[in-house]
């Protein structure tokens, strides 16, 4: 029988829909309740953990108690054994004192659920001695560690478990600094390597960072995108440099790392949550949002923009939704086709296609935008 670790962290990603960009802290993730965030990564586990059932009786998997593992699997009726037990919310002694557990187990696989900083604890205690898998549910998700989805991950174990041919292969474990980028400063550290089962139509890459020979053509969409607003129109600008450089060229005050809304070429809101943009949507008259994929993962939905979630996206049509983009971002990606996970299937393929994406001053290039599970 396979053994297998599984690692929740019940808090990663709840900051991302109400805006906070992370729930590292105490303080941030009571923040995130009092904004009305509820836990995310339980769920996307969950969608990892439904692809067990199929061997269901070939594996047996440890983990700790309550929403950090138990309360998924016993929700499967998969096979599991509690070997951590805590008393109220789990605090980051509980993953630590679960991954000190994983050692002794002889394992032949370890899946754990969170962010960037759930990899950091992972590789701490881990490093190269059991093969790891991330299921993504954090706000900040950059390290090649994470599968592309939560489905993906799961299907990645299956294959590992079941086949035992897939290579295995030393990835970053990276991190931003998260005060830093609440501060809208991007913070970059490697913090180890984990051996992971390789397959790269089921694996994310790192996260690329913007060249700086492409500011000059971020530059050039923005002032595209500006020469075609419209008088009027709530424009919801997301994150990221290339749709920053909008903010700066009508010369607002908005976020870099966060989601804005502009009208009339004035800034109404700044770094705003997933209620705020439904609220401001059911008011206005007309509504575009304009968005930038993340380079290297090739992201454009589902990936450091949370707060544009499923809620906000199915109040809007593909035709409302501009791309921006460099050429060397979309070379980053490798002639792949942009990605979307919201987390529901129906808004996938809703905002799903081709799109006419603006790469410079009166430059387009023609571009496909598909669910991530496809």
């Amino acid at each position: 029988m396979k053994k297998i670790g599984l690692l929740i962290n019940p808090v990663a990603g709840m900051g991302g829909k109400v805006g906070l960009k992370g729930t590292d802290g105490r303080d941030v993730l009571e923040e995130a309740r009092k904004r009305g965030a509820r836990p995310e990564s339980p769920l996307k586990a969950g969608k990892a953990l439904e692809k067990f059932l199929t061997i269901k009786d070939q594996v047996i998997f440890y983990t700790a108690a309550g929403d950090m593992g138990e309360n998924q699997l016993e929700n499967l009726g998969l096979n599991y054994e509690v070997i951590h037990h805590y008393q109220g919310d789990s605090q980051p002694e509980d993953s630590y004192q679960t991954l000190e557990q994983f050692k002794k187990l002889d394992l032949d696989l370890i899946l754990f659920s969170g962010g960037d900083g759930t990899a950091r604890d992972v590789t701490k205690y881990i490093e190269f001695t059991i093969p790891a898998i991330g299921i993504p549910a954090g706000v900040k998700i950059h390290s090649g560690v994470y599968a592309k989805t939560p489905e993906a991950a799961g299907e990645l174990a299956l294959a590992y478990l079941k086949e035992g041919s897939l290579p295995l292969k030393e990835e970053e474990v990276i991190d931003i600094e998260e005060n830093a980028f609440r501060r809208d400063e991007i913070v970059i550290a490697v913090y180890g390597y984990l051996k992971v089962p390789y397959d790269d139509s089921h694996l994310q890459s790192t996260k690329s960072p913007t060249p700086q020979s492409d500011e000059g053509a971020q530059t050039s969409a923005a002032l595209q995108f500006i020469d075609l607003m419209k008088d009027d129109v709530l424009y919801i600008i997301g994150s990221g440099s290339t749709c920053y450089r909008i903010l700066e060229e009508l010369n607002l005050d908005g976020t870099m790392l966060g989601v804005d809304l502009v009208q009339n070429k004035k800034l109404i809101a700044r770094d705003v949550n997933e209620q705020e943009m439904v609220d401001a949507i059911h008011k206005a008259d007309q509504v575009h949002l304009v968005v930038t994929p993340m380079g290297g993962q090739g992201y454009l939905f589902g990936r450091g923009n949370q707060q544009l979630s499923n809620k906000v996206l199915e109040l809007l049509s593909k035709d409302q939704i501009t791309i921006l983009s460099t050429v060397g971002k979309l070379n980053s990606i490798q002639g792949k086709p942009l990605i979307v996970y919201t987390g529901d299937p129906k808004v996938d393929q809703q905002i799903s296609g081709y799109y006419r994406i603006i790469i410079g001053y009166e430059q387009y290039r023609m571009y496909k935008v598909q669910p991530a599970n496809d």
